[in-house]
């Protein structure tokens, strides 16, 4: 066998960091050079990683060890750049998207034992936009525990973060939020169901997923669990894209029902850290 292609062999060519940078990509599917700069080097003064001792001196710095990496794991078909560009050509290695190459799938499928073997073509703009923006997300929350402003006690990509229940009338339905995450402040602990909205689905869509929330609630299986529901954010790109959102969950007559009472949040990304800090913020 190929000492490239040998999963032992593999390992031991690979630093910590690397296999946390692979286990990202598994996690998240696709990462640009800078969500990984973001989460993998850190600048001195910045929170790190659990582990990460270093930090780079500037963020020119921590941009060139990181595009240094990458090449290496891309070198060794651990991971694969996709053909388009994040924010063009002028982003340069920053606007670079990157996801597992079949070394690394294989990599982490023995060291998971997991059987299912993941096929990694080239993915639509839309669906890379929207896996971009989840990341975003979750990596914002990991930020804001490194920083020490939250603690996050538990963060869920899909589709580990889908839930399963019963519908009213006995059948199997699935509830498909992007992230789940369980942040603490204080003495209180929040649940979230975050929605990364890139203003491409219409109304009725955000409407029609709102009452699955609902539903979901109603079952009372997670309040059982945990003694509370989480909150339900849609995270957008801007307040005319908020408002529009707002304006729809207002005007859905089975969503002013008790059990949907406080349940919605709508938010920019820039709102999004706010929200997170102070644990329940209502719309204006």
């Amino acid at each position: 066998m190929n000492k490239n292609n040998d999963i032992t062999s593999l390992l031991e060519l690979l630093s910590d960091r690397d296999l946390s940078i692979l286990e990202s990509l598994r996690t998240h599917r696709a990462l640009t050079t800078a969500l990984i700069r973001r989460l993998h080097f850190p600048i001195t003064g910045e929170p790190r990683e659990p582990g990460n001792s270093n930090g780079h001196a500037t963020e020119m710095a921590a941009a060139v060890a990181t595009i240094r990496v990458l090449t290496r794991l891309e070198s060794r078909r651990l991971i694969a750049r996709l053909s388009r560009r994040i924010g063009g050509v002028r982003a340069g290695s920053s606007g670079i998207t990157w996801q597992l190459g079949p070394s690394g799938e294989r990599l982490l499928r023995a060291r998971h034992a997991d059987p299912a073997r993941r096929r990694y073509s080239e993915p639509s703009p839309s669906f890379i936009a929207h896996t971009l923006a989840c990341a975003d997300l979750a990596i914002r929350l990991q930020e804001l525990a490194r920083a020490g402003v939250i603690e996050l006690l538990r963060l869920e990509a899909e589709p580990e973060a889908w839930r399963t229940f019963l519908s009213a009338h006995g059948a199997r339905a699935w509830l498909k939020p992007d992230l789940f995450a369980a942040t603490a402040g204080g003495d209180f602990e929040h649940h979230w169901f975050i929605e990364a909205d890139c203003a491409t689905e219409h109304a009725p869509v955000i409407v029609r997923k709102a009452l699955q929330y609902q539903q979901y609630a109603a079952t009372g299986v997670h309040q059982q669990e945990h003694g509370l529901f989480p909150a339900v954010v849609w995270v957008v790109p801007d307040t005319k894209r908020q408002s529009a959102i707002r304006a729809a969950l207002a005007a859905e007559p089975r969503l002013r029902e008790p059990v949907a009472a406080g349940m919605f949040q709508v938010v920019t990304t820039d709102q999004f850290p706010a929200l997170v800090t102070s644990a329940g913020l209502a719309n204006p």
